[in-house]
C-alpha cells in the first residue's frame, strides 16, 4: 500500500477518533444520579460583561455523592452564577450559603432516567453521523487516487479497510451508549 492510501486511512481514523472523543465529553455532561463537577461544564456566567466559563471563575467541588459546592473567587458574582445555573436548565436549583453556592443533586426518577437515555442516544447518533461523514469525505479522496496512478486493486482494498474502520468506530459508539445507559439506569 502506498503513502497516499495510508494517509487517507490515517485521516479517517483521526477524524473518527475525534468524533468519539467529542461524544465521550458530551456524555460526561449527562448526569447519572451522582454529583459531578462536569455537570456544570458549558455553563457560562456574565463576569463583568464578559461571558465566562463557570470553572474559570470559581472552584467547583463535590464533597459527597449528592452535592456540588461552588466557591467563586469573587464574592460579588454569586448572583450571576446562580442565574447562569438556573438559565442552563440543568434540573436543580443552587442554594446560597454565605460565600458559596450548594447544589443538592436530586435522585433521578424513572421518567428522568429514560429522558437522559434518549438524550444519550441522540448524542450517539450525532457521533455516528460524524463518523459516516468522515468516511464519505475520505472515500471521495480514495476514489481520486485512481487519477494519481494508484492501481484499482489497491483502491478497492483501501475502500474495504475504510469500511472496516468505520464499522469498528460505529461499534465503539454502541458500546459507549450501552455503558452510559447502564450507568443512568442503575439506581
Amino acid at each position: 500500500m502506498n503513502d497516499l492510501s495510508k494517509a487517507c486511512l490515517d485521516e479517517a481514523r483521526n477524524s473518527m477518533h475525534t468524533a468519539i472523543s467529542f461524544l465521550e465529553k458530551e456524555l460526561a455532561k449527562i448526569r447519572a444520579g451522582k454529583a459531578n463537577p462536569g455537570m456544570l461544564d458549558g455553563v457560562k456566567i456574565d463576569y463583568y460583561g464578559t461571558p465566562t466559563e463557570l470553572s474559570q471563575a470559581a472552584n467547583i467541588n463535590t464533597p459527597d455523592a449528592r452535592s456540588i459546592v461552588i466557591q467563586p473567587w469573587d464574592k460579588n458574582i454569586i448572583g450571576a452564577i446562580n442565574k447562569a445555573i438556573l438559565d442552563a436548565n440543568l434540573g436543580f436549583t443552587p442554594r446560597h450559603e454565605g460565600d458559596i453556592l450548594r447544589i443538592v443533586v436530586p435522585p433521578l426518577t424513572e421518567e428522568r432516567r429514560k429522558e437522559l437515555c434518549k438524550s444519550s442516544k441522540v448524542e450517539v447518533e450525532n457521533c455516528k453521523v460524524n463518523i459516516r461523514n468522515a468516511r464519505r469525505n475520505v472515500m471521495d479522496k480514495v476514489k481520486k487516487l485512481k487519477d494519481k496512478s494508484v492501481p484499482e486493486d489497491e483502491v478497492k482494498q483501501v475502500e474495504k479497510e475504510l469500511q472496516d474502520i468505520t464499522d469498528k468506530f460505529v461499534a465503539d459508539c454502541d458500546k459507549i451508549l450501552a455503558s452510559k445507559e447502564k450507568e443512568i439506569m442503575t439506581v
